[in-house]
């Protein structure tokens, strides 16, 4: 699945529309009656009995640009080979179980992230996004609406909390941990969402060739001390941290952006991330106190704005449990870690026992062509979703 130019399925987009009539026609190959919700999540039931509980499991296939071929992907794939696997096996299951490919995971359209998953769980506003653009100009309300959805009825995407029993997602990790530590399976802990913050710098635009050095109010200048605070403060912090922390000044936008007129405005965005949210938090108090310096310093007004701001989601315990022993009982080496990237799991956890499945992905490379995960991994992982399945749905299966 590797290709040098990678994989492009943005949110509500032909390319993501079409990956999930794939998505569709395989599971219907192997027998799973499928639907389409309202926000458009696309759904694989194997279903036993209307009155049972459902398991369900599931990750997403859009991507961001140029992205690689197993973010979300791995997800999808593992969920529907673990439900052949045991029809395979002639496992008979006393419950429902479901595979949900979820919409637009990914916030590389719309800087809005895990839309299917917030709408089924109840978490999505659509007053509060419809005005929403991308690059083009162009609004959610209306990429939904030209994706052949009802922008009037997605939030009826949402589910009573007794539909699902619990949601298992497997991803490729994203990072290093699982690699350098040599397991090969990982089962997650904690997600760490993110404090999001804009720092808008508004200084005095001139001419760059009129204007002496010691009467400019140079925006670009005052703030890019910053940008070094950032990287070097979060390194002091992780030596005495038990938690990891994670801080990026990840966009920059300067205007007017001319090469002959001195910088008058400059909005940084800062992600920040930890499984601790006082940690993240303080991080947060300790970048508006080094701005007020220099603020005073270069006599230019800063604001700072927080865009995103959410506790860190901690997954079921006993699920936690379950998928560890599971995969142990497998032979896999297995580690139980936590995560610095958000999922679509996160959203479900806040209604139903979740769980989050890791498998390697090569050096951490994710978000990018050359993103790889073996077939071996995408096999490990499989295995543990089918002997978790067949722990919690029933044992009643030939041989």
């Amino acid at each position: 699945m590797v290709r040098p130019d990678g994989f492009t399925r943005l949110s509500f987009t032909k390319e993501e529309k079409a990956a999930h009539l794939q998505f569709e026609n395989i599971a219907a190959e192997i027998g799973l009656k499928t639907r389409q919700d309202a926000a458009g999540n696309y759904w694989a039931i194997w279903e036993v009995d209307q009155t049972a509980p459902t398991i369900a499991m599931g990750s997403h296939l859009d991507t961001v640009n140029c992205g690689g071929g197993y973010d979300g992907a791995a997800g999808v794939l593992t969920a529907l080979a673990a439900i052949k696997g045991l029809q395979d096996m002639k496992f008979q299951p006393e419950k429902n179980i479901a595979v949900i490919c979820f919409v637009s995971e990914e916030s590389a359209r719309f800087g809005v992230s895990t839309i299917g998953s917030k709408a089924i769980t109840a978490q999505l506003n659509r007053r509060e996004i419809e005005t929403i653009k991308d690059r083009n100009g162009i609004t959610i309300k209306q990429a939904m609406t030209d994706y052949g959805l009802d922008w009037e009825s997605i939030e009826e995407a949402a589910l009573p909390i007794d539909s699902l029993e619990s949601f298992i997602e497997l991803h490729i990790e994203q990072g290093m941990e699982l690699q350098e530590t040599g397991a090969e399976i990982g089962i997650v802990k904690g997600i760490a969402c993110p404090v999001r913050l804009t720092i808008n710098t508004k200084g005095m635009a001139n001419h760059t060739g009129t204007t002496l050095m010691n009467r400019r109010k140079d925006a670009l200048v005052a703030i890019a001390p910053l940008i070094n605070y950032v990287q070097e403060e979060a390194l002091k912090v992780n030596e005495s941290s038990e938690f990891p922390l994670v801080a990026t000044v990840s966009t920059i936008r300067l205007h007017p952006n001319a090469m002959n007129v001195i910088p008058g405005e400059v909005e940084l965005g800062i992600d920040i991330r930890s499984v601790d949210d006082k940690l993240k938090r303080n991080f947060v108090e300790r970048i508006r106190s080094f701005v007020s310096e220099l603020e005073a310093k270069n006599q230019v007004t800063i604001e700072i704005k927080t865009l995103v701001d959410h506790d860190s989601i901690m997954l079921d315990g006993k699920m936690h449990a379950r998928l560890k022993q599971v995969s142990e009982a497998l032979g896999y080496e297995t580690l139980s870690m936590n995560s610095g990237a958000g999922h679509d799991v996160m959203n479900m956890a806040v209604n139903w026992p979740a769980g989050l499945i890791f498998i390697p992905s090569k050096d951490g490379v994710s978000h990018h062509p050359t993103e790889f995960a073996s077939l071996e991994s995408l096999e490990k992982g499989t295995n543990v979703i089918m002997k978790y399945i067949e722990q919690e749905a029933g044992n009643a299966h030939e041989s």
